[in-house]
């Protein structure tokens, strides 16, 4: 017999409750707060442990302050749901959140770069690519020669890469 499909405001509600100390959403949600964990899994093959959206990438830590109880969400569900997010001890905005993981998610997307680089500058001794790396290091973008090298490179060596990441 097939499963009935649930709604997103009853998974969410499945996924949540049993994990926290309230017995409504509002009162379960101020006991959650961002950890500063989060995780890039290099494929949109993760699933958001709250909402259940799949073909995430990127993952970040939530944790319940009164059961210790953590989940692996999506930043959506983290702004959506008003979660707790902190800034040297102070809860932040909704808009200063939204800045935060922004930053974050950059964060992630500069080091996917650099682990590209590095592949690649070990698979060529070549001292343009190692220029590139050092460039990118320092200043989070490649010059538009390094670009046109680095991503026909990457190419070409099948190393996995997300060319809009390299700005």
């Amino acid at each position: 017999k097939g499963k009935i499909m649930s709604t997103y405001p009853q998974r969410v509600r499945d996924n949540i409750l049993p994990l926290s100390v309230g017995s409504t959403l509002p009162e379960a949600f101020e006991e959650w707060t961002f950890t500063e964990h989060t995780e890039d899994h290099e494929q949109p093959i993760e699933t958001c442990q709250l909402c259940e959206q799949e073909s995430l990438r990127y993952h970040f830590e939530i944790r319940n302050s009164l059961t210790g109880n953590t989940l692996w969400v999506g930043s959506h569900c983290i702004l959506k749901f008003g979660l707790s997010v902190f800034e040297n001890g102070r809860r932040l905005s909704a808009s200063d959140a939204k800045k935060k993981l922004a930053r974050l998610t950059q964060q992630m997307h500069q080091q996917s770069c650099i682990k590209s680089l590095e592949t690649l500058a070990k698979a060529e001794n070549d001292e343009r690519l190692i220029g590139a790396l050092d460039y990118y290091r320092k200043n989070h973008y490649l010059t538009p020669k390094y670009a046109f090298i680095v991503l026909w490179r990457l190419q070409s060596h099948k190393i996995d890469h997300s060319p809009s990441f390299f700005k």
